[in-house]
């Protein structure tokens, strides 16, 4: 039997092939160092388990995920290794984890995704979106460089100058347009984002593990 792990802000599961990761800090879902940590964790588990071969990754709530919790002060590597906390961990150390996933991702974004959450939503191959969904760079906007990757990723999926603008306005988009700009990749009703998330990774789990590993690790090489 796979051993999923057991987490407190996060629910793993595995279906036949595919494994689905939830985020569980409703209603916005805004993540800390422990959350990235968490999701890094499961991913972890399931590149090492034979049984998986696609993931989902989703949430519960009204938000995919709003951003970061500015209520803890977070390591981003901006402070000396002597001011750390003992307990802290490094957030960008953490997030690496999630782009050195091993298994192909599907993201199902049900509802906002701003900021360091946009960052998330771009880990996954894959966005199944609805209309409901707000994508946003904000970080200009608030007075930050752009954060989670995003100067990376974001210019891969909608080229150099539309995410130019979508930085430096920090404009909130639909999950249509996003879908238009090619930030996602299915449209559907908002209730029936996840299923059709799960239904993209049971495709993608029907080719042969080792070429899915390969080939996914050219595609995607450097990004960590």
């Amino acid at each position: 039997m796979s051993d999923l792990g057991t987490y407190r802000d996060i629910g793993v599961s595995l279906d036949g092939n595919v494994a689905t990761v939830e985020m569980r800090r409703p209603p916005h879902n805004f993540f800390d160092s422990d959350l990235i940590a968490e999701i890094g964790e499961a991913f972890e588990r399931l590149d090492a388990d034979d049984q998986c071969r696609a993931v989902v990754l989703c949430a519960e709530g009204r938000s995919f995920c709003a951003g970061a919790d500015f209520s803890k002060r977070m390591d981003t590597g901006t402070v000396n290794e002597g001011s750390r906390s003992r307990h802290g961990k490094h957030l960008y150390k953490e997030a690496s984890r999630l782009f050195r996933a091993r298994k192909p991702i599907v993201g199902a974004i049900h509802g906002p995704a701003i900021g360091g959450g946009l960052g998330l939503a771009l880990v996954p191959d894959f966005r199944v979106t609805c209309s409901e969904a707000r994508f946003s760079a904000n970080f200009n906007r608030l007075g930050f460089h752009p954060g989670f990757g995003l100067t990376a990723t974001l210019p891969r999926l909608v080229g150099a100058q539309q995410a130019a603008l979508l930085f430096y306005t920090g404009r909130r988009i639909p999950g249509d347009e996003a879908v238009r700009i090619g930030l996602a990749d299915l449209l559907v009703p908002q209730d029936e984002g996840r299923k059709a998330a799960q239904s993209r990774a049971r495709e993608i789990a029907q080719s042969s593990p080792l070429a899915l590993l390969s080939t996914r690790e050219t595609l995607r090489r450097g990004l960590a």
